[in-house]
């Protein structure tokens, strides 16, 4: 059954954004999350030598304007956008994405992957935890995200940096804001956030950063303890938390370890790469991603949601509902710096040897709708789940081609349909993952990583 909203609140307000951000869970302190990760058990499981970086793309990229285009639907579907040749015969992509048409031999589109939660709530719950949502409207999840889940299963893994990171904008932080929430298995598997922009001059890491005039006093650890952002050095009230000194110390070390500090400086790349990337906020969040996988992080997630400044007609992130944006000139925009950025990374993983180690998923919770819906004359699409298309790369698969097909108009899956679950299945294996253990949810009940899926063979064939 399909899980239609009664309306779409569209983007969040700015407000809206840093009310999230501040109080949700995902404001936790680094020593408070390495408190809570050394009270879990330990379940180590995977190849420690593989990880994820994973794109997000909230609110949902129009397939028929990206990866999916439909030339012969009619003009109600189909578009202004034009198709244009790859460099792998019968591979046609949007004309907006010149730099992905020179290299379609290095990464794979999937366009046939469908399910029925079209809220961007329940879109979001269902994409990103394999499972249908208890409610189909909201964020707050009922399972983990396949994020929290790689975090649980490495949690003895120690590489002087949290295995779980995000790069979001200023004020989206919240666990809650895309349903990043780790749900039974506690926030101590939520992401380590790292807010901002990182192309600004000023970027730093909030929870790693000192005071001025705390660098010369590294040898003296209470005045540096003194100097965290946003240290809580107090004690868990119901008395179950032990004192916070150990995690204290734990943060200490991570905030004076030269990896970490290594892995999250931008100005360590050379500028012609960083320019190749694009120096945006796509642009670097990008080649931050791959600077943490590089460094020993598992999962990564980076999410794209504006780039700039926005000009007139545009939305925020990629909600392009004509009541929102003008759909074709918000896209056009949006795609001149997601081109650049997904194609420079892409790049960049084949140039350094890393497609075996990193597997790189780009993608939305839906597509949007093939008819197009017209507010005051202005062109949009609405909330699709029945069909979307994404992008992969690395991760030892075969690159250069394309998995499955939606049918003319490019409503629904007409070959390999696909849901996010064989997505998620594909992920695990690389990760070494077993998606059958079991994690006990708040009733005591056990929870398989995975309901169903099964890897997509395709990729590796």
């Amino acid at each position: 059954m399909l899980n239609l909203p009664n309306r779409c609140p569209g983007p969040q307000s700015r407000r809206e954004f840093l009310r999230t951000g501040l109080f949700g869970l995902g404001a936790l302190s680094l020593p408070q999350l390495m408190r809570m990760q050394s009270q879990a058990k330990a379940n180590p499981s995977g190849s420690d030598d593989t990880s994820v970086i994973f794109i997000w793309l909230p609110g949902g990229p129009p397939h028929l304007e990206t990866y999916d285009m439909k030339p012969d639907a009619p003009t109600e579907y189909r578009g202004d956008f034009k198709p244009i040749k790859t460099n792998v015969p019968g591979i046609d992509i949007c004309e907006h994405l010149p730099l992905h048409a020179k290299m379609a031999d290095k990464y794979t589109l999937i366009r046939s992957v469908s399910h029925t939660f079209s809220d961007h709530g329940g879109g979001h719950k269902r994409f990103l935890t394999g499972r249908d949502p208890q409610e189909p409207t909201g964020f707050v999840n009922d399972h983990p995200m396949v994020g929290s889940i790689v975090a649980k299963c490495r949690e003895d893994r120690n590489v002087g940096l949290p295995n779980y990171i995000s790069g979001v904008d200023s004020g989206r932080q919240g666990v809650d804001v895309f349903s990043f929430g780790a749900a039974y298995l506690g926030p101590s598997y939520t992401p380590f956030f790292v807010p901002g922009d990182p192309q600004l001059p000023d970027f730093s890491v909030q929870n790693l950063k000192m005071s001025p005039g705390m660098v010369a006093n590294l040898d003296d650890r209470q005045k540096l303890l003194a100097s965290f952002d946003s240290l809580n050095r107090g004690i868990d009230k119901t008395g179950t938390m032990a004192a916070l000194d150990t995690f204290e110390k734990q943060a200490v070390e991570l905030i004076t370890s030269p990896k970490a500090k290594k892995a999250f400086d931008l100005s360590q790349e050379p500028q012609k790469l960083r320019e190749r990337y694009g120096m945006h906020r796509f642009g670097q969040r990008c080649i931050l991603a791959r600077r943490l996988v590089e460094a020993g992080v598992s999962f990564v997630t980076m999410v794209l949601e504006n780039p700039g400044e926005l000009p007139a007609d545009c939305c925020y992130n990629w909600d392009s509902h004509a009541v929102n944006c003008h759909i074709f000139t918000d896209t056009k925009y949006k795609l001149k710096f997601y081109d650049q950025a997904i194609t420079a990374l892409v790049e960049d993983l084949h140039n350094r040897g890393l497609t075996k180690k990193v597997l790189l998923i780009v993608t939305g919770e839906f597509g949007r709708t093939p008819k197009l819906s017209y507010e005051k004359g202005r062109p949009g699409r609405d909330h699709w789940p029945q069909a979307m298309s994404m992008l992969l790369a690395g991760g030892g698969i075969r690159h250069g081609q394309v998995i499955g097909s939606t049918d003319a108009k490019g409503e629904h899956p007409k070959d390999r349909p696909l849901s996010p679950n064989d997505l998620w299945a594909t992920m695990y294996q690389h990760l070494g993952i077993d998606p059958e253990k079991s994690f006990l949810d708040n009733l005591g009940r056990p929870m398989p990583i995975l309901p169903y899926g099964k890897p997509i063979a395709d990729l590796f064939s």
